[in-house]
């Protein structure tokens, strides 16, 4: 049950990616305004659960930990949606899966952690994978394309913040902090970058947005409470395929052959690393 609810929160979030793509790149809808109500509208169907735990969760000692976090993930959202509107799904989702090893340089120099040399060989392939697909020398690059990558920066540095607030915190207070402050973060930056009300058809495929975005989170939540995390983690990988295959049937993106090579070394990259991650915890326990 774990892996298929991984596999759910994969097919729904290649749902919310496409139906940002068709906003964006077709219809034109502002980015900014798309990341405000596509939380907006999720927001709305978590607040049966907000209202169950209440606001009194949100009691902490480490305020600005959840604000830099916050922060963090609201700068994430926008450069994704922006990201989507610049270029193909699958060029973007293999970049955003650059994350992890964002996350082994940050908790070296952010938490002391112990990297080896095994990680840091993992993370040197894993961005030269980015690099292959990027092909900054290529007379097609554009600095949009770096938007994925610059997602991938900012919500590996929200794991870490996530991470460090989950051995002092309480995981009912890191989530109401996250439901309740996300959407106004979203708002004021989309009344800086030209907000806009949705009209016509724009307002079924924000709905719709908002509701795969609620059910995506769902279904993650269901996938770690099934199981092990290092038992479903692996599914998570399947958003690659699953993000290219609806970005083919959608709008015709094709990966060139020369995409594959490095969404490959990325994705192996990625499994090693968790791979050796769970081996470590092993032998801990």
């Amino acid at each position: 049950m774990g892996a298929f609810w991984m596999i759910m929160a994969g097919v729904a979030y290649a749902t919310g990616n496409i139906l940002i793509q068709q906003m964006t790149m077709v219809l034109g809808f502002p980015t900014a305004s798309i990341a405000f109500w596509q939380y907006g509208i999720a927001l709305l169907f978590s607040l049966p659960y907000v209202l169950k735990i209440g606001l009194r969760s949100m009691r902490s000692q480490h305020p600005m930990m959840h604000l830099v976090r916050i922060v963090l993930s609201a700068c994430g959202v926008q450069a994704w949606t922006f990201g989507l509107a610049s270029v193909p799904i699958s060029q973007a989702i293999a970049l955003v899966m650059t994350s992890p090893f964002f996350i082994i340089i940050g908790a070296r120099l952010f938490l002391g952690e112990r990297v080896g040399a095994s990680r840091w060989a993992a993370t040197a392939v894993g961005f030269a994978g980015a690099l292959i697909i990027l092909q900054p020398w290529s007379e097609a690059f554009t600095p949009a394309a770096l938007l994925p990558v610059l997602a991938a920066l900012l919500w590996g540095g929200v794991s870490l913040i996530t991470k460090r607030l989950t051995a002092v915190e309480r995981p009912e207070a890191i989530t109401i902090w996250l439901l309740l402050l996300l959407t106004p973060i979203n708002f004021a930056v989309a009344l800086g970058g030209g907000f806009e009300i949705p009209t016509g058809g724009l307002i079924l495929l924000l709905g719709s947005l908002g509701i795969v975005t609620a059910l995506a989170q769902y279904f993650l939540t269901l996938a770690y409470a099934s199981a092990d995390a290092a038992y479903v983690q692996p599914f998570d990988d399947l958003k690659l395929p699953l993000n290219v295959i609806g970005g083919w049937l959608v709008f015709g993106f094709a990966p060139s052959p020369v995409f594959w090579v490095g969404g490959v070394m990325i994705l192996g990259a990625s499994l090693f690393i968790m791979t050796r991650e769970r081996q470590q915890e092993v032998r801990r326990n």
